[in-house]
């Protein structure tokens, strides 16, 4: 039996880890309030782009008045289509005013915008800082996700099935560490991690 694709290259698999833009925001003194409507309407906007995968917020400390906001977009396209789109274009337009510097903006992909210093002067994170942080969250979730999820695959065999299962927790592991635990473990060890 000939096959006339023996020699035919195999078809490329492009694999994108998704990108988040990061957004940092200096808001005037009195103008918070108005900024936080604003962002609300600025985060609903964002959420009908396709790709869009969710958004988190680091308000500004005491003393401090810098907001950052780290938009999840599951490609680069994606990203620049809403960071280059009219409607963003116009809510900036909007908030402008409020604003006491101009936005600052990166597209960062992967985990990077997790260890991305807070100021010009902070220091970028050393490797083995971002892996032993990264490991010491990761770890106990993968002992944890997979006891949690045993009854259901006792439940439902065809979820236990190799691979599946191994799916389910990767996902669900991924989506613990992105959206909930790293950001405010990051935060938590700040200090440490960007001197």
């Amino acid at each position: 039996m000939s096959d006339e694709n023996a020699n035919s290259p195999a078809p490329s698999v492009h694999y994108d880890s998704g990108r988040s833009i990061i957004i940092r925001h200096t808001v005037h003194r009195g103008q918070r309030d108005r900024y936080e409507t604003w962002l609300r309407q600025i985060i609903q906007a964002a959420s009908e782009f396709p790709g869009h995968q969710g958004v988190h917020i680091i308000r500004p400390t005491e003393g401090n008045d810098t907001f950052e906001i780290s938009v999840r977009f599951s490609s680069k396209d994606d990203a620049e289509v809403w960071l280059n789109s009219d409607i963003r274009r116009e809510l900036i337009a909007d908030i402008s005013p409020a604003l006491a510097s101009d936005e600052q903006v990166e597209i960062k992909s992967g985990i990077d915008f997790w260890f991305t210093p807070p100021s010009s002067t902070a220091r970028q994170p050393t490797r083995w800082k971002q892996w032993l942080i990264t490991t010491a969250v990761i770890w106990p979730l993968t002992m944890i996700v997979p006891e949690l999820y045993s009854p259901l695959f006792q439940t439902v065999p065809d979820l236990a099935l190799w691979g599946i299962r191994h799916g389910i927790i990767a996902a669900t592991v991924v989506a613990l560490v992105v959206y909930l635990i790293m950001p405010r473990v990051v935060r938590m060890v700040a200090g440490w991690l960007f001197r």
